[in-house]
């Protein structure tokens, strides 16, 4: 339930109840602060209260933004104040204070400045007349909120861009301010920002479009961004059905469909913006429907090829491979540096690389701008590739221009970060090397080794332990690739992969380089799985380390967006169940050394592969539906 507080000066004729209703309100009507005193005390815990001004003159899509998203536990734009349930008692608190004064001196300046400097803190809209220069005529709501920030509630103030949202004194500032409304459509604001500011060509001139019109068509039939996200996820699984028929007329229609479900996924996430629906579920939904989504694609290629009489399954989880380590030097790189606090030369911030100067030149070209994203192929052009690819050629053709095209991207994406990374100088704080930490999903193995070798690694320089990281995962992927198969060594590779995995994360990850140890243990667990099963030449082997590597890489996007949304890292207790990156591939190597090939592998990789999904997949979704799960949506990759 909602509850809307109405303070100040009734004005005649205003539409602002309406709204408040519109936006399912329930409203109430104190003549002054301390008949909202007790209507605030009436509302039921669990309800949101929002506080606003009778002489609000504004949009109603901004009323929409600082009252109605779910993702903030306080929020405000001039003249209206929301809290939900987790922010009530201060909003209490606040409230009491500026009612008896007794905050007035810290709030009063607050306001003030916010005023002398056009609304800064206050989420002034463009047309409001910075008419009010003492901080006792400001709104009850501005001083609240005022109140709430200087207690240390963070009030979340929304972009309002050309939209409005003001208190205006007297009839001649109303007439402003209403002026102002009138001359910014609110619908057309509503649906631009629908549309993510930055995205790729492919999406920015070929789906969004339109996908804006198709999230309002379902925003008014009431359908929810689950709801598209699932639509989404069914018309790829068809789509892969289609291309696993073998049959040109499947391949058109997979490839058809393909598109149909980017449309679709582009659309829930604008439906959530334009709608402001956020919910723990979507973000789960949306978080791993795509991977799930282009994963099932890639296998039903696979299947629709070998109908046909052409095997292409490691070409298959080549690409998967290769996919799911590209996006873990995406989000490995940007959690390092997401609160890197610049260094100090002489009590100066050192800021800025020549990377990232020939990055800001280039941007400064507005067509290399495009270039560069498309260069990285993001999502969008990587499906519609993938989609055209599969109408017109063959399976074999479709992963090797992706495994092309992501290794060109991969490679160029790379390059640039590990400059940016040996050029900046920066400190990167505890909380980034925990999240690397938390990244190298470390098991008790490598725990055991990290724990036994703590004390002189960290006296090594600072880039041998990724060097160390690499060359065991060398170790372990070049046994499975030249050595027998059935024999110890695939063993001792594995082990050596264990000693050196420990070493690697014995230390604080604070190097420059740090942030490329949680790719390379992809790399490795993936790329040895891969290895194995395309060496040891058995039916079912492919297949079987297809859907291990997806449940593990489940795993690993799981504990990515966990981390992303600021809920901390799956348990430990979770990953060692799951053994770890390095348990895993020992206990691979032990399955291929110890099995006769032609009976055991593939039943066994298909045992491993269904508990590491049964087991994983139970814990993120008992998270995901968890009230302390993050209300978020994803905004897709960062590539």
């Amino acid at each position: 339930m909602s509850t809307a507080i109405l303070t100040g000066t009734p004005v005649p004729g205003s539409p602002l109840e309406g709204d408040l209703r519109s936006l399912g309100f329930d409203v109430r009507t104190a003549p002054d602060a301390a008949a909202a005193v007790g209507l605030l005390a009436a509302v039921p815990p669990a309800d949101r209260v929002a506080l606003v001004d009778q002489r609000f003159v504004g949009h109603l899509h901004a009323l929409r933004l600082a009252l109605t998203d779910p993702r903030f536990p306080a929020a405000a734009v001039t003249g209206a104040l929301t809290a939900q349930p987790e922010a009530r008692a201060a909003l209490s608190v606040a409230l009491a204070t500026v009612t008896n004064g007794t905050a007035a001196n810290r709030t009063d300046a607050k306001a003030d400045a916010a005023v002398r400097t056009g609304g800064a803190g206050l989420a002034t809209g463009p047309g409001e007349p910075a008419t009010r220069t003492a901080s006792a005529e400001l709104p009850l709501a501005d001083r609240v909120g005022a109140a709430l920030d200087a207690d240390g509630t963070a009030v979340q103030h929304p972009e309002l861009g050309s939209l409005v949202a003001a208190v205006p004194d007297g009839p001649a500032a109303r007439e402003e301010a209403l002026a102002a409304v009138a001359a910014v459509d609110d619908e057309a604001v509503r649906l631009r920002s629908a549309v993510k500011a930055r995205d790729g060509f492919f999406t920015t001139f070929c789906i969004s479009p339109y996908s804006r019109y198709l999230a309002r068509w379902c925003a008014r039939r009431g359908l929810t961004p689950n709801q598209v996200t699932t639509a989404s996820l069914l018309t790829a699984l068809v789509a892969a059905g289609c291309a696993a028929t073998g049959t040109r007329g499947g391949y058109v229609a997979a490839g058809l469909l393909l598109i149909f479900s980017f449309v679709l996924d582009c659309t829930d996430g604008q439906l959530a913006r334009y709608s402001l629906q956020y919910s723990t579920m979507g973000a789960w939904l949306d978080a791993t429907f795509d991977r799930a989504k282009e994963y099932a694609y890639y296998a039903g290629l696979a299947l629709g090829a070998a109908r046909g009489g052409d095997d292409v399954w490691a070409l298959a989880l080549a690409a998967m491979v290769l996919q799911s380590v590209r996006h873990f030097v995406d989000f490995s790189f940007n959690e390092a540096n997401a609160d890197s606090t610049a260094a100090t030369v002489n009590g100066k911030a050192v800021v800025g690389t020549p990377t990232t100067a020939l990055s800001s030149r280039l941007d400064s070209v507005g067509w290399t701008v495009w270039v560069r994203r498309m260069i990285v192929l993001p999502i969008g052009e990587r499906w519609a590739m993938i989609a055209v690819l599969t109408a017109l050629t063959t399976p074999r053709i479709v992963f090797y221009a992706l495994l092309a095209g992501c290794a060109f991207a991969a490679c160029y994406t790379t390059a640039g970060r590990v400059l940016r990374s040996v050029t900046r100088k920066a400190v990167r704080t505890d909380r980034a090397a925990q999240a690397l930490a938390d990244l190298a999903d470390t098991g008790p193995l490598a725990e055991l080794v990290a724990r036994a070798v703590r004390r002189p690694v960290r006296a090594l320089p600072g880039v041998l332990p990724l060097l160390v990281a690499l060359a065991g995962g060398a170790a372990a992927v070049g046994v499975a690739a030249f050595g027998p198969l059935d024999s110890p060594l695939l063993i001792l590779g594995a082990l050596v992969y264990v000693l050196t995995s420990g070493i690697a994360v014995a230390h604080r990850m604070g190097g420059p380089l740090d942030w490329l140890v949680p790719p390379v243990f992809r790399a490795t667990e993936y790329g040895f799985l891969l290895v194995l099963a395309a060496r040891a030449d058995v039916p079912g082997a492919l297949p079987a380390a297809f859907g291990l590597v997806a449940a593990v890489a489940y795993h690993h996007y799981d504990t990515v967006y966990r981390i992303r949304g600021g809920a901390g890292a799956p348990p430990r207790g979770l990953v060692r169940a799951l053994g770890g990156h390095e348990g895993r591939t020992l206990l691979v190597a032990v399955l291929a050394a110890l099995t006769t090939a032609e009976s055991g592998l593939a039943p066994g990789l298909t045992v491993i592969a269904v508990l590491v999904a049964v087991i994983a997949l139970a814990e993120s979704i008992r998270f995901w539906v968890s009230s302390g799960a993050p209300a978020v949506h994803d905004e897709g990759e960062t590539a």
